[in-house]
């Protein structure tokens, strides 16, 4: 799969709907700084943040970097047609990103050594189940901190706040399904 330049897409939907970045800036609820380093490539945006800048357009961050292309519904999914987003600190690859009414997120996640989700805790409506397939991933939800190994999993309440971080030296890979899917 080709990567994408987040920047340039940025930058390229932006002008295609004839916004400025200061009022993009403004819809999304972000410094009119961060789109500008956004789109000048000087910063690789978290998910989390990358879906906020898309919240201005309305777009998800999955219409953000498919394709476009109509497909017929599909059953089975190659590597290679996988969806793969990466803000740097982690990347994963999206199974069935292309299905209308989509009820899950099924994701195979890949954090080097130290990557995360980010130093502040995410929430959303829902519910998320993961298993470690390699290495060791600590896991925070609310105050409480636990490290999983391979083989451990976890199964949460995705309102109470949460973080994903890989304390190892070696790549960290999670399978997680989450439900309602909120990207």
């Amino acid at each position: 799969m080709t990567a994408i330049n987040v920047g340039e897409r940025l930058k390229e939907l932006r002008k295609r709907n004839g916004i400025s970045q200061r009022e993009l800036s403004r819809r999304a609820g972000v410094p009119n700084s961060a789109i500008s380093v956004i789109e000048n490539n000087k910063v690789s945006p978290s998910v989390d943040s990358l879906t906020r800048v898309l919240n201005g357009f309305p777009m998800t961050i999955i219409e953000f970097f498919s394709d476009n292309k109509s497909v017929e519904e599909k059953f089975y999914y190659k590597k290679d047609e996988l969806i793969k987003m990466s803000d740097g600190s982690m990347s994963f690859s999206m199974v069935g990103a292309d299905r209308k009414d989509r009820k899950i997120r099924f994701l195979y996640e890949h954090y080097p050594a130290g990557g995360d989700t980010g130093e502040n805790l995410i929430s959303h409506n829902g519910e998320e189940v993961g298993i470690v397939v390699r290495g060791r991933m600590e896991i925070t939800i609310g105050d409480r901190v636990q490290l999983l190994e391979t083989g451990d999993s976890f199964y949460i309440d995705t309102r109470i706040p949460h973080r994903f971080r890989n304390i190892d030296q070696e790549e960290c890979e999670v399978v997680t399904a989450a439900t309602p899917p909120n990207f």
